[in-house]
């Protein structure tokens, strides 16, 4: 008869320990993946960046187109009262001046779509106004009972013009506004009685 044997119970090897390079390799991974979350969290955004910058050349062109547009009411203001007069025009002094400001507007700067707007209105404007003026020009030619058609029509354009001038000046109002520089008016005022709109009685400069 077999006789059995006890035996104990051989335990499992035990694990071998932890080199500490690994750790050491672990903790500078997991240190870089949160640094570099870190840096992307907080990094200024490529796209907000090129937005701030086209916000602050816009306020600046704004800005510089409202000074023109002050020079130019400055100047016609001299000259449309006495374009609406029925007395002989003075039609070589009246296309000088309107020459100045169509050279001050034909300026095209790329800049926000709505500070285009407003300097496209006066550049359109400026330049209806020079048509007006040609027209009387022509008319100053023509035999005295001929010129009523291109007076008509000198006047029309006039309109025209002025019209234009106040759209985009109303325009420019508001992006002065939008830009913090408060209401800035730069309306013409020497032509009573042609359409177009007209400045508000909001101080210039509120906001």
């Amino acid at each position: 008869m077999a006789v059995k044997v006890s035996r104990r119970p051989v335990p499992p090897p035990a694990p071998a320990p932890r080199k500490p390079y690994l750790i050491a390799v672990l903790l500078v991974v997991v240190l870089a993946v949160g640094a570099g979350i870190g840096y992307l969290v907080g990094r200024p955004d490529s796209v907000e960046k090129m937005q701030i910058a086209d916000l602050k050349r816009d306020a600046e062109q704004i800005k510089t187109l409202t000074d023109q547009a002050r020079l130019t009411v400055e100047e016609l203001d001299k000259i449309l009262p006495a374009m609406g007069e029925p007395g002989p025009p003075d039609v070589p002094a009246w296309q000088e001046a309107i020459r100045k400001a169509v050279e001050r507007h034909s300026e095209t700067p790329s800049g926000m779509t709505e500070t285009n707007v407003a300097r496209g209105g006066f550049r359109s404007a400026v330049n209806a106004l020079s048509i007006s003026v040609d027209l009387l020009a022509a008319a100053q030619k023509l035999p005295e009972a001929d010129r009523a058609p291109y007076i008509e029509l000198a006047t029309r354009q006039r309109t025209l013009a002025v019209t234009t001038w106040s759209v985009a000046a109303t325009q420019l109002d508001q992006l002065n506004v939008e830009a913090g520089y408060g209401h800035q008016h730069a309306y013409l005022s020497g032509a009573p009685g042609e359409g177009g709109m007209h400045a508000d009685e909001i101080p210039e400069g509120t906001e």
